[in-house]
């Protein structure tokens, strides 16, 4: 009963106060209340397409809408061959087919919500990796209408996961509010992170242990992660993400 105590204390202070306090937060904000009422626009992130003729890639993460938004955000991928007058995004989304293809603008708001700039690689670097992101595109093991669950996985964020773990050298993290990216079809699992450069423990995403350079300290509770990022000094915070400089 002691240590159950401790456990509770523990769960309440790290993972359900900063969820509780940005739930208050989130409640003053002005979100719109549906999807036809959101802004979907672009958020001028991006420069034309025709005006930056090198190879580029992009991941972008934003927050979901209404209530979900306290806890969660959507992930997505952007590519553009050299040359190329036009981005390509890659989403994948809880209606109809899952993996979508240019489903909305290049660096457009989701929900009405601004999109942050989570990786960008350009040149000779991006030129490599397109190719092999479009084909983790491909073999996504999840493009069935039906396979979306937005809880535990896989959704977005797993589809995102995935492309990562298939291309190491993005070498960027996610953000710890994107539920779902550690999702894991094995149920119990045990190895590398997807950047490789560390060690991860999850089981089916609901809980579990990373500990990386790029990905940093993790501790995932119900999809909730509460940690440190190494790289950039900054606390994870379930509900408010990545809090420092």
């Amino acid at each position: 009963m002691h240590h159950l105590r401790r456990f509770l204390t523990f769960f309440a202070i790290l993972f359900l106060l900063p969820v509780a306090t940005h739930a208050a937060w989130w409640s003053l904000q002005a979100n719109a209340s549906d999807w036809r009422g959101a802004d979907w626009s672009s958020a001028r992130l991006l420069p034309t397409a025709a005006s930056e003729p090198e190879a580029v890639v992009h991941v972008f993460a934003a927050r979901v809408g209404r209530w979900r938004g306290i806890f969660a955000h959507h992930s997505w991928i952007v590519v553009k061959e050299k040359g190329a007058g036009t981005y390509t995004r890659f989403d994948v989304v809880g209606w109809g087919t899952p993996v979508r293809v240019n489903l909305r603008e290049a660096d457009g708001r989701w929900f009405g919500n601004a999109p942050e700039p989570v990786a960008e690689i350009r040149g000779e670097q991006a030129e490599r990796m397109i190719p092999r992101i479009r084909a983790a595109v491909t073999d996504y093991a999840y493009p069935a209408p039906g396979s979306y669950l937005a809880w535990p996985g896989p959704n977005s964020n797993s589809f995102v996961q995935h492309v990562l773990a298939e291309v190491p050298e993005l070498s960027q993290a996610l953000p710890s509010t994107a539920i779902g990216k550690d999702w894991r079809d094995e149920g119990l699992f045990a190895g590398f992170t997807p950047s490789r450069t560390g060690v991860q423990a999850s089981l089916f995403g609901l809980a579990g242990v990373t500990l990386g350079w790029v990905e940093g300290v993790e501790l995932n509770l119900l999809g909730l992660v509460a940690g440190l990022d190494l790289r950039h000094p900054a606390l994870k915070l379930p509900g408010w993400g990545r809090v420092g400089f």
